[in-house]
């Protein structure tokens, strides 16, 4: 009488097959993840801006004096606040450089919000709209008169 020896294991071509089809559906993953990461990256930093200009504008109502942010840096952009609580035309740095985003987005321009205690903005460099970039994504913010701010794609 034979005794059949027991087999453990997976064979090598059930090992490779594995292997391949686990590349082919990396292979149809990647690209789906990248493009999530870089939308995340990209809202990122267009609420980090938006969250600058709403709340310079709260400032510029609650303190009862002008507040300006100025968002500048083609390549790394910071935005940076500033008031003008003795005379309403010479401002006054708060605080260092914010980065708006710790990826490299792209800023389209340089632009400085001016908040008025009334409500009123004003662009005092660039215009009402700055555009944000990365990785071939783009979002515009454009500002009201009155600080409404909107995002569109």
């Amino acid at each position: 009488m034979t005794k059949r020896r027991a087999t453990a294991g997976f064979t090598m071509i059930e090992t490779v097959m594995v292997l391949l089809v686990s590349l082919v559906l990396m292979a149809f993953a990647i690209p789906s993840v990248t493009s999530v990461v870089y939308g995340y990256r990209l809202r990122g930093a267009v609420s980090s801006v938006t969250w600058a200009i709403q709340s310079t504008r709260f400032q510029a109502l609650e303190e009862g004096y002008p507040f300006r942010v100025t968002i500048s840096g083609a390549t790394s952009p910071v935005y940076q606040i500033s008031s003008a609580p003795v005379t309403p035309t010479t401002f006054t740095n708060l605080g260092s450089p914010v980065p708006v985003s710790g990826s490299t987005v792209t800023l389209n321009q340089t632009t400085a919000f001016d908040f008025n205690p009334n409500g009123s903005v004003t662009a005092s460099t660039g215009a009402l709209i700055c555009t944000i970039t990365y990785q071939g994504n783009t979002k515009t913010i454009t500002v009201s008169t009155y600080g409404n701010v909107k995002v569109t794609p």
